[in-house]
This record gives C-alpha cells, structure tokens and sequence, in this order.
C-alpha cells in the first residue's frame, strides 16, 4: 500500500480532472439564474424549457436519424473491407485498399470535410446532384469515415477466428456466401455490435465534418450546441448535456448489468 499510493494519488488528480467539471455542469443545469456562472437557487425551469425548445429538439432528431443511418452504412461497407483484408490473401490493389480504409481515421477532420464539400460541388455541377446538402451528405460523410473504424475492428474479429470452421463447413457441402451468413457473420456479431455502437457515438459527436457538409435545415445537435455556446454557455445547455449524461450512464450500467449476469451463467 505504501508503495501504491503515488499510483493511487495520480489517478485520483486524473479521475477528479475528469468528472469534477461534470458534476458542476450537472449542478448548475439546476440554477435558476439566467446567467451559467451565477447561483441563483435551485430550479428545473431550464428543463422544461429545454423539451420546449423546437431548434434543440430537431437538431437531436436529425442526429439520431443521421447517426442511425450512417452506423448501419457504414457496418456494412466496414464489414466488406475487413472480410476483404483477411480473407482474400495478397490481392492486386490490397495495399492501396488498406490505405484507402484505414486513411479516415488518422485524416484531419477539416481536411476530410473540406475535401467531401468539394466532391459535393463537384458532383453537383456534373450530375446535379445533390442539388442542396442536407441529412443525404451528412450520412454519406460520416458513413466515410464510420467504415473505416468497422474495418478495423471486423479486421481484428476475423484475424483471431479460426479459419477451420469456415473450411469444414464447406467440406460439408456449404459455397459461398451460406458459408458466409451461416458461419462466419454469427461469429462476426459482436464485433459488428460493437462497430455499429462505436460508429454511432462517432456520428453523434461529429461536429466538424457535419459544419462542412450540411445545409440549411439540416443542423445537427453538436452544430447547434456550438453555435449556441459561442455566444456564452447557459442553464439550458448544462441541462441539455445532464441529459445526456444520464443516459450514457443507464447505457453503461445496462451493458455491465448484462455483462455480470453472462459472467455468472
């Protein structure tokens, strides 16, 4: 114990870092002051105001759709590219396949999202689509970059399957794709689970692909919050983010309550 109190202190700075600034946003989603950095007695007027409020509730309407869609897109191209990787051997074009999945995810944000704007334009002056960017090019965007983290972790999944079961499958009679569907895609499901999830929150949090590549009537919650926190933070984005705390954290205790009981049985 004496030798791992630095250990226990360090992580104490680091945990009180990380939560301390939430619990006071959490508390002052409470204040009933218009102003974020004035007490001004408890209230949950902010609340109401905040299921009240059109804009915010669109904007998380759009994100959840935008998300949704660009998880679901995005697990599958993702699940292709990393069955490709693995399963095919050396390939003509495999190298340049690799860079091209794996090049979203260490890109630059603005450079992703200023490089889809122009494709966007592009493709408008050529085809006439999209006539106007709205929730079409928010999904195919993040859906861009939602493939390359699902490649990545089906990549990983299959690595570590043994390749046996798919041969006795068809040993046993089986072609493709049932070998695909019947064998390989059940073992695939946790990590295509956690792929969807992961490409999800991604989605949900993007701000600054979204900035480029949205239109009007087509603003997401971070863009909304953003622009709303420009001009100063108030009681009803404290709310806003209590929110969602709250529910990230029934979705954790939920998934650790279902881990346990797999653990026990």
């Amino acid at each position: 114990m004496k030798r791992g109190w630095p250990l226990l202190v360090g992580a104490g700075i680091g945990f009180a870092l990380l939560y301390v600034p939430l619990a006071i946003m959490v508390i002052y989603s409470f204040n009933a002051s218009k102003l974020a950095s004035v007490w001004g007695g408890w209230s949950v007027q902010w609340y109401g105001e905040l299921l009240a409020n059109d804009q915010i509730l669109t904007a998380a309407w759009v994100s959840l759709k935008v998300a949704a869609m660009a998880a679901s897109i995005g697990t599958v191209f993702g699940t292709l590219i990393g069955y490709a990787m693995t399963r095919f051997g050396r390939f003509r074009f495999r190298l340049l396949l690799s860079g091209m999945a794996t090049a979203p995810i260490v890109m630059p944000e603005v450079v992703t999202g200023l490089s889809l704007l122009l494709l966007f334009i592009s493709m408008e002056a050529l085809l006439g689509w999209p006539a106007e960017r709205g929730i079409d090019t928010i999904v195919i965007a993040h859906a861009t970059f939602c493939m390359a983290f699902v490649a990545v972790i089906v990549q990983a999944r299959l690595a570590d399957l043994d390749v046996s079961v798919e041969e006795a499958a068809m040993d046993l009679g089986a072609r493709q794709p049932r070998v695909f569907f019947d064998v390989t895609l059940p073992a695939l499901t946790p990590a295509l689970v956690s792929g969807w999830l992961l490409s999800f929150t991604l989605s949900l949090d993007d701000l600054v692909i979204a900035s480029f590549v949205s239109g009007p009537g087509a603003s997401t919650l971070p863009m909304v919050v953003f622009s709303k926190v420009r001009l100063g933070v108030t009681p009803e984005i404290n709310a806003l983010a209590t929110l969602m705390i709250v529910l990230v954290a029934i979705c954790v205790g939920l998934a650790a309550w279902r881990m346990a009981r797999a653990g026990k049985g």
